[in-house]
């Protein structure tokens, strides 16, 4: 099925759901399509983060982030992203999406999305948003945390996100090195 029908689904049938806490976790049923899979004929990798982003997108619509941050001028961005693939989704396979917020520190909010097949999970991602201001500039998660549930304390974050936190950081510095390097190198330095 294609993502705009898709799209267009999540927000018509968001609207029309009970609404959660921005804590609760949300969930939506999608089939695995033709236009999903790849020559192997199970969901294409990239398909699963497109399909977070839909869970997403529902989660925000029924917990009422979005309306908050639409009214006040922000917007999320994903700055990162990982995904643990444990079993493959074959071609009509049903499979759940479960989406949750985590916590959140400094910048940044955590959302951790399982795709199940019959309760048990095929895959698990991690993704870690900041927040925008349509005016310019980048908002503390404190600060859009107060915004959308006042008095909430953030959840202790698990171990595993603070782990894949120092990676991330690890590889961000490896990754602005060498491209300092091939940058000097390009100009001849």
């Amino acid at each position: 099925m294609n993502l705009i029908f898709r799209m267009i689904r999540v927000f018509f049938i968001a609207r029309r759901r009970s609404r959660v806490h921005p804590l609760a976790e949300t969930s939506l049923t999608f089939t695995v399509w033709p236009s999903d899979v790849d020559v192997l004929i199970h969901m294409n990798n990239g398909r699963y983060l497109t399909l977070m982003d839909l869970g997403r997108v529902d989660a925000s619509l029924r917990n009422g982030i979005w309306k908050a941050l639409r009214s006040r001028g922000w917007y999320t961005v994903v700055a990162s992203e990982a995904i643990r693939f444990r079993e493959s989704l074959p071609l009509f396979e049903r499979f759940e999406l479960r989406t949750r917020l985590i916590g959140w520190e400094d910048r940044s909010f955590y959302v951790r999305q399982q795709f199940l097949v019959r309760g048990r999970v095929v895959a698990i991602g991690i993704v870690r948003v900041r927040f925008l201001k349509r005016s310019g500039g980048t908002l503390m998660a404190a600060e859009v945390a107060s915004a959308i549930m006042p008095g909430v304390a953030s959840p202790r974050l698990p171990d595993y996100v603070s782990a894949w936190r120092a990676a991330e950081s690890g590889y961000s510095r490896a990754t602005s090195i060498e491209s300092s390097k091939n940058h000097r190198t390009t100009l001849g330095v």
